[in-house]
Formats: structure tokens, sequence, C-alpha cells
């Protein structure tokens, strides 16, 4: 089963929705958030994600990010091939940060690219939803807690992650955590594989089997630390292949059983500077 929030034209309000196995071209309306008890309404429209994602204006509907969590978390350096990449060790024990909420893009909607940085990279992953409080779970029971799985792309300035020596300015921008298009609850995690293309190339391709943290391992670690809550978004780590992305790209992540999330980028404006201190 597939997950969703949409906007419905001309009233715009948010509604949840589910596409079902046997129906994969309906989405069946519920009447209200799944994680808490939202039922069929018997309302079904014709669910078309791509013309809903290629023109989020002009369509009769607007796919959102598929839940609002409370946090979103982030693991660093989870691919062997991508800690290879950026020249930095295999860790010893998840590496965590936070990315604020108002980061949060809806599938479709341009990533804002901030002005005076020489790099913003994409990064492809595989992102965790979590189904129910979880608080220090063990690894064997952590997958009892999860929902499903979705598609999150970890947008972050390198030269302020450099600079600052922490993750919150460089991946917290608003419109750098674009999510969705949808939440699935049947995902084959033996089979996943996350891939990005920008501009229509292949740039990322990697597998959750090569996770240096699985993702049980990942739901337990994290529960020991902070108590997850529903809709809670953990995204795992990005594989080899990040990239800087420009004014006018687009960048499309993808994984059978999900589907295909697509933001366009726009120039955004540079940071304007501190008055000099005294």
């Amino acid at each position: 089963m597939l997950l969703l929030r949409l906007l419905q034209k001309p009233d715009r309000a948010p509604r949840f929705g589910r596409v079902l196995d046997d129906e994969p071209e309906v989405v069946e309306l519920l009447d209200g958030d799944p994680l808490l008890g939202g039922r069929p309404t018997g309302e079904r429209l014709a669910y078309t994600p791509q013309q809903w994602q290629e023109d989020p204006d002009g369509s009769e509907v607007e796919l959102l990010v598929p839940v609002v969590p409370q946090k979103i978390i982030g693991v660093g350096s989870n691919y062997r091939n991508h800690a290879r990449e950026m020249g930095k060790p295999i860790p010893a024990e998840p590496l965590l940060f936070l990315k604020p909420p108002s980061a949060l893009l809806s599938p479709g909607r341009a990533i804002v690219r901030p002005a005076g940085f020489e790099r913003c990279d994409y990064e492809g992953e595989l992102a965790v939803v979590i189904g129910r409080r979880c608080h220090r779970q063990s690894v064997s029971s952590a997958l009892n807690y999860v929902l499903g799985y979705t598609l999150c792309n970890d947008v972050t300035v390198r030269d302020l992650q450099k600079k600052d020596g922490q993750f919150t300015r460089a991946k917290g921008f608003d419109s750098f955590c674009p999510l969705g298009p949808v939440v699935s609850t049947d995902f084959d995690l033996a089979k996943a594989a996350v891939q990005s293309r920008l501009n229509g190339k292949l740039v990322q391709d990697g597998r959750s089997d090569e996770l240096i943290f699985s993702i049980e391992e990942l739901v337990s670690f994290i529960s020991q630390v902070m108590t997850l809550e529903p809709g809670d978004v953990i995204s795992t780590g990005t594989p080899a292949g990040v990239g800087n992305l420009q004014p006018g790209d687009v960048i499309e992540l993808s994984a059978d059983g999900i589907g295909s999330l697509f933001n366009p980028v726009v120039a955004g404006s540079a940071l304007p500077p501190l008055p000099p201190r005294s």
C-alpha cells in the first residue's frame, strides 16, 4: 500500500489517501491521517503522480510531503563508497544530525539554491517513516515500529558544512528536504535500490544492503537517544555520486515500489552579511 497527502483544488484542503496494490492507478481518499486511524471515505481519484509533480500549480491535484514529522534525523557517512568520496573514515557508530521540519519540500516544488556558495549538493536517500512511538527498542524489535519508506533528498551546502564544522546551517535551509512522493508500507528492503538522476543522467545508485548500519540498527540506535514519534523520518544516508546543483537543474530520485521524487532548482539570494563586531 502507498500512503500520500495531496491538495485538491479549488478548496486546497490537505487530504490523505492510499493506493492499494490491486488498484495501482487509483487513490482512495481517507477521512484523516492514517497514523491517527484515518479511514476510507469512498472518494476516489486517478493516481497520476508524474503529472501532479510536473505541474503542481496547473494540475487539479498537488502532491504534498506524505507525512509531517516532528523531527527529521539524518545519518552521515552510512555508505562506504560515499565516505570514501568525501575523504572520511568509516564510522564506528551512526553519525546523527537533525534537519528542521521547515526544510521539507513537496514533490515537484523548487529547491532554492542560495547564492554565493561553490557547492550545494543533492544527496538521494531512502527514508524510514516511524509508525508508532519508539523508545529504547532493540535491533530485533525495531522494524515493528516502522510504518514504511519514502525518498529524501538531503540537500547540503558543502561550503557551510566545512566552515561550520557541524551540519545545522548547511542542511537546514528552507526547501533542503524534498520528501516523497509516497510512503510505501510494503517496500522490499532486500531489493531496495535508490537512484538519483541529474537532468536525466544517472548519478547515484545505492542499495540498502550496502548500508554500513542497517535500518533496524539505525531505528534502535536512535531510539536509545530520543523517542521516535509517529511520522518521524530517518534519512538513512547517501551513496557515492553526490554533486552540485545549479539553477535550472532537475534532480530526480527513484526507487521501485516508491516511485519518483523530482524537484527543479531555482536561484536564491545570497546570505546577508552580519554587521561588524565592535
